[in-house]
């Protein structure tokens, strides 16, 4: 057990320089002006940035940069902590020990006397553990909602996902994919009536239904829809690339052909995709 908390002292020093590092940079006679400058409201943006940042490098499986990108979401942390701490609301400390005793306390099959669990007994486990929080805070131990808690600053596709989770614990739910596969097909329908109509509010309001429905079918599909369609973005970028460059080779400008040409260089990289996986 010694050698194991004396592992963690390089990491103290380094926490406890950063931790120095950011209290000199808010100074108000010596900082900079730029961090001084800012509160939560400007600095979440760049929270919420730098933890896609993160996905992007786990994504990439970059490991260099994976650990460049930890390090500035771990910087933001200090700087909502180091705000915090001049507003004498908590600090650094008290952020971890909150975690900790957090951890410890929803786990206690592995720091306590419980036994061990399978997946669906923590999930399971997990709610009656909130529950029982909610409810040492002075909140009613079941919500007003079955959808109360689910974060307003969530990407959309992603609160999508959360709300739709949630509902299904209370039974709100499709029981097959073809249920939902119905459900798109008529949302799908409701879009061309929505563009027939030519009303932008109406388009948008059934579109954003049809998104939804997509997002539903990837829930039950058990794809994270965020990752799905992540992964589509890098696909098509991938391609248009290849589109660019095999226009290139042939001495064309892309963007001067015609959706015919560019498509036939869409079918042409496709192609050479599968030749390749082949």
């Amino acid at each position: 057990m010694t050698d194991d908390i004396n592992s963690y002292s390089p990491a103290s020093e380094a926490m406890a320089r950063l931790i120095d590092i950011m209290a000199k940079l808010r100074d108000k006679n010596t900082g900079c002006a730029w961090d001084v400058a800012q509160n939560f409201s400007t600095i979440a943006p760049y929270t919420i940035e730098e933890a896609y940042e993160v996905a992007d490098a786990i994504q990439r499986a970059d490991m260099d940069e994976l650990k460049e990108e930890l390090g500035d979401l771990l910087f933001q942390v200090v700087f909502h902590s180091q705000m915090a701490r001049e507003a004498g609301a908590f600090e650094i400390a008290d952020v971890v020990e909150a975690i900790n005793a957090k951890m410890i306390r929803r786990h206690p099959h592995v720091f306590g006397d419980e036994s061990s669990r399978t997946e669906d007994q923590q999930v399971a486990a997990w709610e009656v553990i909130k529950a029982q929080e909610r409810a040492a805070k002075g909140q009613p131990e079941d919500p007003a909602s079955a959808l109360d808690g689910v974060a307003l600053a969530l990407p959309a596709l992603l609160r999508a996902e959360k709300l739709q989770k949630r509902a299904a614990r209370v039974g709100f739910d499709w029981t097959e994919a073809d249920d939902i596969f119905d459900k798109l097909a008529e949302e799908t329908g409701e879009v061309r009536e929505a563009i027939e109509t030519g009303d932008p509010d109406k388009i948008e309001d059934e579109l954003g239904d049809l998104l939804f429905v997509a997002a539903n079918l990837s829930r039950r599909l058990n794809v994270d829809p965020e990752q799905a369609l992540r992964r589509a973005n890098a696909k098509f970028e991938r391609r248009f690339r290849a589109m660019e460059g095999l226009a290139e080779q042939d001495g064309q400008d892309f963007a001067a052909l015609d959706i015919d040409a560019q498509e036939s260089l869409w079918q042409r990289v496709k192609q050479q995709e599968r030749v390749r996986q082949d």
